[in-house]
């Protein structure tokens, strides 16, 4: 039997948000389950995610809810798409039959539906079915958690914070996960620029739960878009015990510690962090969050001018299964860092063509939309890039600067993607390209003054100057 801390039938009707099955086990389960995914945490005295998916179904095979939050977080993950995978597809569609033979009520139905279009790929329209359930259930905690991932996964910086500001009202101190609200408000604040009140709302769930490692990641993002770079590396190593323990997003936040080394110039630093924690778990769970985490970073330092090569052959262990799948642009973008990086030219080519395909494709999958409208050039930035044409990097990827934000993903991780620009342009022969870097480095730095990465940019920027 479940633990008698997670909450049954009679507890999640008190709270307005009764559940559709006879079985306390499954209420309790479904909460434990929950609670994990926003710990970011597998809790062993559960069985961890795949324990509590397992045992849900046991319960109560018929439990619609059951079904919404194991699909939906096999869909959240991204690293599977129903268009290849059958498992997958076959859990949406039983989930549906199961909802359309049952009495359940009407939040439990904009439960399926939303599911349903995030199947399909139509993340925005998925996140406005939640909305509509949060409007009359605004302490519906998996309508919040994934409308938030589903914000995140497009780029909607003011939706991600907006969808939070609007029920925290509605939550009280004493409710099941309240603390967690605060990571979660303070991740939408940073991605709008609002780091002061982001730090100061992430402290105060800090203050209430030290191992909210959300909470301690959007800490990390502060300091990190404000160039606090001493402050980010003391933060992170006093706090290390903290939120190491939350296991799925351990290698995310290292990652962020490596980020201030290369910052400092410190590739050293970074690459042990590399080597010991973020390839190491990305190996071990072959997650998306941390293969992107990878990818990204070795990305980074190449561009540094570390040499990585042989990290790249690695990886590409890790990322090549994923050719195929499309589900995402963003992870499409950092598999072909990956296939280029490893010189695996074959592969880099079939995802630039099966990308394009799906592009052509009709339909309402937004990722396939924005494939066509900005996927498709900046895969060939990041190969013409990678062939040495530095111009023409520049003239495919500097016209959608100000679009790479629909990609999804944070600032933070978008910002590899400014990089490349700024180092195409100065490795340009065009002397306007070799301008526009300068300009780029300009306004980086009114953003974010005192980046030493922007200073040793800026010192390589003026010395191509003096000798033109």
């Amino acid at each position: 039997m479940m633990a008698s801390s997670f909450r049954d039938c009679k507890a999640w009707s008190a709270e307005g948000l009764p559940l559709s099955t006879s079985s306390n086990e499954a209420c309790k389960l479904y909460d434990a389950l929950l609670t994990q995914y926003v710990k970011w945490r597998n809790d062993d005295t559960v069985g961890g995610f795949e324990g509590c998916i397992s045992a849900i179904q046991a319960a109560d095979p018929n439990f619609v809810m059951g079904h919404v939050i194991s699909t939906g977080l096999d869909l959240m993950s991204t690293s599977s798409s129903t268009r290849l995978d059958e498992r997958l597809a076959s859990a949406v569609r039983r989930t549906v039959e199961l909802a359309n033979s049952q009495d359940i009520s009407p939040r439990e139905r904009l439960h399926v539906k939303a599911m349903e279009l995030f199947s399909r790929g139509s993340f925005l329209k998925a996140c406005d079915v939640l909305e509509d359930i949060l409007v009359d259930h605004p302490t519906d905690m998996l309508a919040l958690k994934f409308a938030h991932d589903g914000y995140f996964y497009t780029g909607a910086q003011t939706q991600t914070r907006d969808s939070v500001a609007r029920v925290l009202p509605y939550w009280k101190p004493h409710m099941p996960l309240f603390s967690y609200l605060k990571g979660m408000y303070s991740f939408g604040l940073l991605e709008t620029r609002l780091y002061d009140q982001a730090e100061k709302v992430a402290m105060e769930g800090l203050a209430l739960t030290p191992d909210d490692a959300w909470a301690v990641h959007a800490v990390a993002h502060v300091y990190e878009m404000k160039a606090e770079v001493d402050k980010g590396l003391k933060f992170m190593e006093s706090r290390e015990n903290d939120w190491q323990v939350s296991d799925v997003l351990a290698s995310h936040n290292y990652w962020h510690w490596a980020l201030y080394f290369i910052e400092k110039g410190q590739y050293e630093a970074a690459l042990q962090i590399y080597d010991s924690q973020v390839f190491r778990r990305c190996k071990a769970t072959g997650s998306m969050l941390d293969i992107v985490d990878a990818s990204s970073m070795l990305c980074r330092l190449e561009m540094e001018g570390v040499c990585v090569k042989d990290r790249w052959r690695e990886l590409l262990q890790s990322t090549q299964p994923h050719t195929d799948d499309h589900v995402t642009l963003f992870n499409d973008l950092h598999f072909l860092m990956v296939s280029l990086g490893a010189k695996e030219s074959k592969t880099s080519q079939r995802l630039l063509e099966g990308l394009q395909e799906l592009a052509k494709e009709p339909g309402d999958n937004q990722q396939h939309q924005i494939a066509g409208t900005i996927g498709v050039s900046m895969c060939q930035a990041m190969m013409e890039y990678h062939e040495g044409n530095y111009h023409q990097t520049v003239e495919l990827l500097h016209p959608f600067r100000n679009r790479v934000v629909d990609i999804g993903g944070s600032d933070a991780q978008r910002d590899v993607f400014n990089q490349l620009l700024i180092h195409a342009a100065m490795k340009s022969e065009n002397k306007d390209h070799q301008k526009l870097g300068r300009c780029l480095l300009v306004e980086r730095d009114a953003m974010r003054p005192n980046s030493p990465l922007t200073e040793r940019l800026t010192k390589r920027a003026l010395a191509l100057h003096q000798t033109d």
